[in-house]
């Protein structure tokens, strides 16, 4: 292997200016790999679930003029005005449930996470969500009924939702319009 010509005249400088240092031997360098290694996918769906799982978070400014005895009803912004009717009226079949009852805010927030989650990736469009009605909770207060309305409300895919006929839970439970999947065929 040719060495280069600058490389001697650096060498010879080097020498003359440090006489009592002795160069290391060239066979004392670790190789260089030739291609740094294949990404690890289980990694990226790591990630994606914590992305997911912290945009959902508690900070919301929602909650603040949410009563506790108002029925849930949201409606994203340019749907059509019926679309809240046609849900609440079963319009929908709803094709999934979760439920999160019993299970304290910090339990519950990333088994929804997790549902909703499969229900897009299923294709799933209406699908049931039972926080109960806070029964159980202290000064008997539905905390998870808030909760859930404010997650779901910061999440895209939710188009609409509104509490469950009577029939379907009432107000422990919510009806949740999901975005369709478009397929290509």
């Amino acid at each position: 292997m040719a060495q280069d010509p600058r490389e001697k005249d650096v060498s010879a400088e080097l020498a003359e200016l440090l006489p009592d240092v002795t160069p290391l031997p060239r066979n004392n360098r670790a190789p260089i790999a030739k291609a740094p290694p294949a990404p690890d996918a289980a990694q990226r769906v790591r990630n994606e679930r914590e992305v997911l799982e912290a945009s959902l978070s508690d900070n919301d400014p929602w909650e603040a003029g949410f009563e506790i005895g108002d029925e849930l009803n949201f409606l994203r912004e340019g749907l059509a005005g019926d679309t809240l009717r046609k849900l609440r009226r079963g319009h929908w079949k709803i094709q999934g449930e979760l439920d999160l009852h019993g299970l304290t805010v910090a339990e519950a927030r990333p088994v929804l996470v997790e549902f909703l989650n499969c229900c897009l990736r299923d294709g799933l469009r209406c699908v049931r969500i039972i926080h109960g009605k806070g029964l159980g909770s202290k000064n008997r207060m539905p905390v998870l009924k808030r909760k859930v309305a404010g997650w779901l409300m910061q999440r895209d895919e939710i188009l609409a939702f509104c509490q469950a006929r009577r029939t379907e839970g009432g107000g422990g439970a919510a009806v949740v319009l999901l975005k369709g999947v478009r397929r290509q065929a």
